[in-house]
């Protein structure tokens, strides 16, 4: 008899399943099913130099707010070996990862990157002015995730735990139950209820937690200030700050995937192809191109 509740069941899968497709403040990262990775946008700390990399199962981007200062960013790679591959922006060490063994999942958040251990244990890397990396206490984690200046963690009991800044109340999860996915964006955090529906805390200036009333969601993601959902009918639905169009996913159909960037987002399509619309200054939406992506489920 199988003892497994519908909850414990859905949290053991999420943290290895695979993250194909990520979103930076200037770039985008996608994995191909071969376990190469490519990406495009903006290059300035080598983040996009990922042309050698191989054995990727999992890519994350660095960076989530907007504002001038902070299109600096890195890209991570999680092998499938357990370790981990960085490149780009350094100064606060977010790409020392060499070190890392027995890794299932991994998020970049700005200036630090963050990797769950498979015995359900965090590291982190990187700035860490507001306590944003002080996750070595943590304990019975299935996914984590990276806003600004904050962490977000999972639990095995399908609660949530923030560490870092709490300003616009970002901690203020201690009431949910039943969560198996979150994101962070900069300053705002959702959750995934495993019955398909979505809660949000934190800055709510443009509406990016107004989630109130999805249903059907299978998939979550965060830019700066928009939310994004993935309907279990291949659809996605956005709610947020619009300002470059990147919310505009309402025509969307066939996605399996989504991520989002500071100020755009991006859907990686059931046939392994990838669409795109937001801000793309520097060309991180130039993805019409890209071919053979590695699927979520594969």
């Amino acid at each position: 008899m199988n003892d497994t509740s519908p909850l414990e069941a859905a949290l053991l899968v999420k943290p290895r399943a695979k993250v194909t497709i990520a979103a930076g403040r200037r770039h985008t990262v996608g994995l191909k099913s071969d376990g190469t990775v490519s990406a495009v946008g903006d290059n300035k700390w080598g983040q996009c130099d990922v042309s050698h990399w191989r054995d990727i199962v999992a890519v994350a981007a660095g960076n989530v707010h907007m504002a001038t200062n902070t299109g600096n960013a890195h890209t991570i790679g999680l092998t499938s070996n357990g370790t981990v591959k960085a490149v780009g922006w350094n100064k606060h060490n977010q790409c020392d990862v060499n070190e890392w063994r027995d890794i299932v999942a991994i998020v970049a958040g700005w200036r630090r990157t963050v990797g769950l251990k498979s015995e359900g244990t965090v590291v982190a890397t990187g700035r860490n002015n507001e306590g944003q990396c002080n996750v070595s206490d943590w304990r019975d984690m299935v996914a984590v995730a990276a806003g600004d200046w904050h962490t977000v963690g999972l639990k095995s009991d399908g609660t949530v735990t923030v560490v870092g800044n709490n300003r616009y109340g970002l901690y203020n999860v201690s009431d949910w139950r039943d969560i198996v996915a979150v994101a962070a964006g900069y300053l705002h955090n959702v959750g995934l209820k495993l019955d398909g529906t979505a809660v949000a805390v934190g800055w709510n200036k443009y509406d990016q937690c107004d989630v109130g009333g999805w249903h059907d969601i299978v998939a979550i993601a965060t830019g700066t200030s928009h939310t994004i959902g993935l309907k279990s009918d291949g659809t996605v639905t956005a709610t947020g700050w619009n300002k470059y169009d990147q919310c505009n996913v309402s025509s969307w159909g066939n996605i399996v995937a989504i991520a989002a960037g500071c100020a755009h987002t991006i859907g990686l399509q059931s046939d392994g192809t990838v669409v795109a619309v937001g801000d793309n200054d520097y060309g991180q939406c130039d993805v019409n191109d890209w071919q053979g992506l590695q699927l979520p489920d594969n």
